[in-house]
């Protein structure tokens, strides 16, 4: 099982008939849970009626009455001590609430036991036809009481009857004539005879009984038999469940494996080196957004490809011009005439080889920027003391441009924020001698302190750049002017490294017009507070 759809579907089938057993189990149980309400709720009504009987005679006529009953009834009665049942604390604490217990003994045949009253006695019987024998215990002990009273006042006793006894049958008095019964019943139960006649359903039965010497017709029912669940019609619905639950995991188990499918066939064709691949992402479910991270991965990939190709080429092309000027130089040298010649031979060439040191060092720094975050150590810098040391250094490199500080607003708690102190003063150093380059007279350095966020702004008196070229302007070895930046020195990559220092700080490098000087006005933004996880 090499597939992992297969594991899914061995998975999600032993599931399921797992769940098909427990099913099985559980109706067994539940079909016990019902046979065992079914028979107290029968049996209830007429051992309650016998038990508080009881409660009121003396020993003598318990004995004398449990003989009678058991003659007139055909059920094994007797009374016995708590002690002696051998019950559950469970099952005890279900006699003391007054309710019936019911032990099955066979198929159709069962114990009944009863509390008598408040006593600790238990009244016993072994009932074999649980609903035949009950149905006559109940019209003897029934008609047995109602005899007792008026003829005026018996159905309002066997009312109360119903309600304090609970039996699990409906109890009516009706005349003979409104019986539902045929003639040859009718005259059964005139002489005192019980009759038993099916429901109009043919699922339950009715019990009549003649009471002599009344116009009444004691009614019991319609009496149910307890119809359990057939294991065959759960095995069926188990049957059809299970093939329809493993049709709807086959449909969606499958169509996540076409998707996956698709991945994996994108995955080939990227490897064999085809990166415009894209697939679909769909919905934003698991495999969606698995797509979406394939195809960033992908787009970054691409991008990383594009970006080493376009440094591989444009540092082929910066270092043709130094290297071309080191071999004119040697040649010119081997050519000098006198010592002053070969000083001017040899400090150009010194310059030439500073400059390849200069253009190594940014690629460097650009290549270890763009591959991924570098080692950040964040710490608590002063702005201002940053500021102050980027201006001392490039100040000097033109006597012609002015470097100066402009309007600085910082917070209360000081000039203070969380940077690489490294990699910012690179930055900031990256961008005044981009200004300083371009500047006419002036450049002037200036800072925003918030609550949670900070702003450098680097603006000159130049030219200024076209608003056409602000979005292109950080992208490495741009020059759009190559002549006159080829003169001042510049390779294309310090706003490039520039953009990648500040992208690692969570931050953003921008572009505008300068509204003060008129220049270009250069813009760093990022978090005051750094994350230093």
């Amino acid at each position: 099982m090499n597939s992992i759809f297969l594991r899914i579907y061995g998975g999600m089938l032993a599931a399921l008939v797992l769940v098909a057993v427990l099913g099985v189990l559980s109706l067994h149980l539940l079909n016990e849970v019902r046979s065992d309400q079914y028979r107290e709720r029968l049996a209830h009504g007429t051992f309650t009626l016998m038990a508080d009987n009881l409660a009121h005679m003396t020993e003598v006529e318990r004995k004398r009455s449990l003989v009678i009953w058991e003659r007139l009834l055909g059920i094994p009665l007797a009374l016995q001590h708590f002690d002696q049942a051998r019950l559950e604390n469970g099952q005890r604490s279900q006699l003391a609430r007054g309710q019936v217990l019911v032990e099955q003994t066979g198929p159709h045949a069962a114990k009944v036991l009863r509390q008598v009253g408040q006593e600790p006695l238990l009244l016993t019987g072994e009932v074999q036809q649980i609903s035949e024998q009950l149905a006559r215990a109940t019209i003897y002990l029934l008609v047995d009481e109602l005899v007792r009273y008026l003829v005026s006042e018996q159905p309002r006793r066997l009312e109360e009857l119903k309600k304090n006894k609970g039996f699990g049958f409906d109890l009516r008095l009706v005349s003979l004539e409104q019986a539902d019964m045929d003639e040859d019943q009718r005259r059964r139960v005139d002489e005192g005879d019980t009759v038993m006649a099916l429901g109009k359903g043919g699922d339950s039965i009715r019990v009549f009984a003649g009471m002599v010497d009344t116009p009444w017709v004691l009614e019991l029912g319609p009496l149910y038999q307890m119809n359990p669940y057939p294991p065959q019609m759960l095995i069926l619905i188990a049957a059809l469940g299970l093939c329809l639950i493993g049709l709807i995991v086959y449909l969606l188990v499958r169509r996540l494996e076409r998707r996956l499918l698709g991945l994996e066939s994108a995955a080939t064709r990227i490897a064999q080196g085809s990166l415009d691949t894209r697939v679909p992402e769909g919905d934003g479910d698991s495999i969606g957004r698995l797509a979406a991270a394939f195809n960033g991965m992908t787009e970054h990939l691409q991008r990383s490809l594009m970006i080493q190709r376009e440094l591989v080429r444009a540092v082929s092309h910066e270092l043709r011009t130094p290297v071309a000027r080191l071999r004119f130089g040697l040649e010119m040298i081997g050519s000098a005439n006198n010592e002053k010649s070969r000083e001017k031979y040899l400090a150009g060439m010194d310059n030439d080889i500073q400059e390849l040191d200069k253009l190594v060092d940014e690629m460097l720094t650009y290549a270890r920027l763009e591959q991924g975050a570098p080692a950040l150590h964040f710490q608590r810098i002063d702005l201002d003391a940053l500021i102050d040391q980027v201006i001392s250094e490039l100040a000097p490199l033109r006597a012609d441009v002015k470097v100066l500080r402009g309007v600085c607003h910082g917070g209360e708690e000081g000039a203070w924020v969380e940077a690489e102190p490294r990699y910012m003063h690179r930055a900031l150093q990256n961008l005044v001698s981009n200004a300083m380059r371009h500047a006419e007279s002036q450049v002037r350095l200036s800072y925003q302190l918030g609550l949670q966020r900070c702003r450098v702004d680097v603006e000159d008196d130049g030219p200024g750049v076209p608003e056409s070229a602000w979005e292109k302007l950080f992208t490495p070895f741009l020059r759009l002017d190559d002549s006159r930046t080829r003169a001042s020195g510049g390779h294309g990559l310090g706003l490039s490294i520039v953009r990648r220092i500040i992208y690692w700080h969570d931050g953003r490098a921008s572009i505008s017009k300068s509204e003060a000087l008129g220049g270009a006005c250069f813009s760093l933004a990022w978090p005051r507070y750094q994350d230093k996880k």
